[in-house]
């Protein structure tokens, strides 16, 4: 059977394994926060193009996405 010391020294181990594999799992976490969708303006339409390209593509669809106040 196990005894007293055996345990603790499987404990001890244990506890060090987790602080050593903490660190690298709390990098990964940052690295991930602070991301923004972002708008390219890059497109070929005008501003009153798209709006019009909504209004007419958005009719019957829900009101969400791309067609969030568009919708008739």
């Amino acid at each position: 059977m196990y005894t007293m010391a055996s345990r603790t020294l499987y404990c001890c181990l244990l506890a060090v394994v987790f602080a050593i594999a903490t660190p690298s799992f709390a990098k990964t976490k940052k690295a991930k926060a602070g991301s923004q969708v972002r708008i390219l303006k890059d497109s070929s339409e005008s501003t009153a193009e798209r709006s019009r390209r909504l209004l007419r593509e958005c009719k019957g669809r829900p009101n969400a996405g791309a067609c969030a106040g568009y919708t008739r």
